[in-house]
């Protein structure tokens, strides 16, 4: 980036090494140690420096100063401290070392340090590994793993990379050809093409290669690579691919993911902050801010304790409270992620399928004979329901009445109960009447379900919400608008009345006029808050989707700032909510819906309702790519997010709709 000096730990001034081997030799004698006097001093201190104390201390007290930390240091505050003062190559060295020798091998560890190293870091890790093992890393890590795996990682290790900077041009759009049909045109990928020319090419060379590929394939590369590859490969090669898009931009992923979900993952949290802590420490926060609400200081505040805390705090830096203009670095990220937004077309992939040997009548009897008499058997109810498509349960509630006389409906809600009969009877519904029912149940009763509410029209297209209107005014005798005029008020009120009347604008984007509505929202940020929010509302309510992502691209050129920040920022309550559910609903849907599904399980309890209304209304849409989304943002699978959430009949009916397992 040639911005000069990205890191957050210098040189100190004024440096004397024996002074510190001193202070440090203090620190630990006598009961107890001040773990402060020590923290403070590591990480005011650069990696070369602390090298010259460790060789001062042994010289004044014949003792290993490593050793000695260790004896007095406890926990995860020792593991941080110890690692701050090995030499960076050998710390990656030792952390390989750990990856391959335990049972089990640490893939995680080694996707991330092989896939983000320059050639020099490479070098000097191969080095200090032979140094510190006696070994050679190439041998230990093929003898610990296997395929086209394997391949890539000695590919890497080898460090040779073009250099920054080397562009073969005419090479550019015969490398994206290469991969796009090594990918997506053939019968079985060719792996071999994507590790040579991956492994290979330099950075520059391959974000051209990229750019070129999204033209052909109009998809980014990162969405080829997850459905043509598979497992360690995969994950390695998404690594690879992000590492060129931009470096801090994955350590700012990695350290969300190190910090939430289940428990902190405390050896990737320290890796990442001490080897970048000299590099591109800034860049990482911004990167971080960037992208999650919330800054990277903040995150480890909340996730860590004690002089473990103190210390990844300081090597952290600052506070990057959410004002703020953004760096160089995040202001291009932030375009270039519109753009590609902008650029892709998305292939929605439902989970659920029309079964072929359908037969309403046979189906209807089944489900007759499973509710008859004493008991019922939930499994034919389950069986049946879920593996229909709407339109055919449709057929089925139909048959029921034709041949049986009955309510199919009325006779399930009496069989079943709780989330079982909840999941069941949403699936039988139209997504119209499901639809409308749920927005009655956000608003029925004391307090409104606003989030509800945002999630079902943010995410509806023009025919849904038409749609919907109608099976509201059927089942509930008043108007959808009506109900949420009556249920909310103020500007979120109007908001939701604009989004109701499904009249957004179809179609692509008009550039001129993107330009022309990026600098309106521009301007309107420095305007009062009623202002803002009214011209905010003009824009985000009514133009098309694929116009407002040409919108907010350019808004980030005409402002130097990214539109959730803004909305984050500036507005509050449920008006901020519902303007950043648009933007998120823009950006990227799917991603929005694996978002809402990760809230809806984690923490305390499960919000099961929320649960129940996106695995019933995107089954048939787009849950595959809902799936795939979570997976990627949380190292989990939702299959396994389910699993441990759920119980039951009702857990065995959300996997079938989830699908498969990734």
């Amino acid at each position: 980036m040639g911005m000069g000096f990205r890191g957050t730990v210098t040189d100190a001034p004024d440096f004397d090494a024996s002074a510190d081997a001193e202070t440090l030799y203090n620190a630990m004698k006598g009961i107890g140690s001040d773990k402060e006097a020590i923290l403070d001093l590591v990480t005011g201190r650069s990696n070369a420096q602390r090298q010259e104390i460790v060789q001062a201390y042994k010289s004044s007290y014949g003792k290993n100063l490593i050793d000695d930390l260790k004896y007095e240091l406890t926990g995860k505050f020792e593991r941080l401290i110890v690692s701050l003062m090995r030499p960076q190559a050998y710390h990656d060295a030792k952390e390989i070392h750990d990856a391959i020798k335990g049972a089990g091998t640490d893939e995680k560890c080694l996707i991330e340090v092989l896939a983000s190293r320059n050639n020099q870091q490479i070098h000097n890790l191969v080095e200090a590994y032979k140094d510190a093992y006696g070994s050679d890393i190439e041998e230990d890590v093929t003898g610990d793993t296997s395929g086209h795996f394997k391949k890539m990682l000695v590919v890497l290790l080898q460090g040779t990379r073009d250099e920054p900077g080397v562009v073969h041009a005419d090479l550019v759009e015969e490398d994206a050809q290469a991969l796009f049909a090594a990918g997506e045109e053939q019968w079985g990928t060719e792996e071999s093409i994507f590790i040579m020319l991956l492994g290979n090419r330099s950075v520059s060379h391959l974000q051209m290669v990229f750019d070129k590929y999204q033209e052909i394939a109009e998809k980014p590369i990162e969405d080829s690579i997850k459905s043509e590859l598979s497992g360690d490969f995969e994950r390695l090669m998404l690594a690879v691919v992000q590492c060129i898009r931009s470096v801090p931009m994955y350590f700012a992923k990695r350290l969300y993911k190190s910090m939430k979900g289940l428990g902190t993952q405390d050896n990737t949290l320290i890796r990442i902050m001490i080897c970048r802590s000299e590099i591109d420490m800034l860049d990482i926060r911004e990167c971080f801010r960037m992208r999650y609400e919330k800054s990277l200081y903040n995150m480890i505040k909340e996730d860590t304790s004690g002089d473990y805390k103190r210390t990844l705090l300081a090597l952290c830096g600052g506070d990057d409270d959410l004002a703020g203009e953004f760096f160089p670095e995040a202001a291009q990220l932030a375009y270039k992620m519109w753009e590609t937004s902008a650029m892709t077309k998305v292939q929605l992939r439902p989970t659920i399928r029309p079964a072929s040997d359908f037969d309403p009548a046979d189906d209807a009897q089944n489900l007759r004979k499973a509710m008859k008499g004493f008991g019922t058997d939930e499994d034919v109810i389950i069986n049946i329901v879920a593996n229909r498509s709407n339109a055919q349960r449709q057929e089925i509630r139909q048959a029921f009445k034709s041949i049986l006389g009955r309510d199919l409906m009325k006779d399930l809600k009496s069989e079943l109960s709780k989330n079982l009969e909840r999941l069941i009877i949403g699936l039988m519904l139209t997504p119209a009447e499901f639809d409308a029912k749920m927005m009655r149940k956000a608003m029925e009763g004391a307090g409104t379900d606003e989030h509800s509410l945002i999630e079902i029209l943010v995410t509806r297209s023009n025919e849904e919400i038409h749609a919907m209107n109608a099976a509201y005014r059927a089942g509930y005798k008043k108007s959808m608008e009506e109900a949420i005029q009556s249920d909310t008020s103020g500007r979120f009120s109007q908001i939701l009345t604009s989004l109701v009347q499904g009249a957004r604008e179809q179609g692509p984007a008009d550039w001129d006029r993107a330009l022309v509505d990026a600098q309106e929202l521009a301007d309107a940020c420095n305007e009062g808050s009623d202002e803002m929010e009214i011209k905010f509302m003009s824009i985000l309510c009514t133009r098309s989707f694929p116009h407002l992502r040409r919108v907010f691209q350019e808004f980030v050129r005409c402002s130097n700032k990214d539109i959730e920040q803004i909305i984050k920022k500036e507005m509050s309550g449920d008006v901020k909510q519902v303007m950043y559910g648009i933007v998120q609903s823009v950006k990227n849907q799917s991603n929005y819906f694996a978002e809402r599904l990760y809230k809806a399980m984690k923490g305390m309890g499960t919000d099961d309702r929320a649960l129940i209304r996106i695995m019933v209304s995107r089954s048939e849409i787009d849950l595959f790519n809902i799936r795939k989304e979570f997976k990627e943002t949380h190292d989990c699978s939702l299959h396994e997010f389910i699993q441990g959430d759920t119980s039951g009949d009702y857990r065995k009916t959300l996997l079938m709709l989830c699908g498969g397992q990734d």
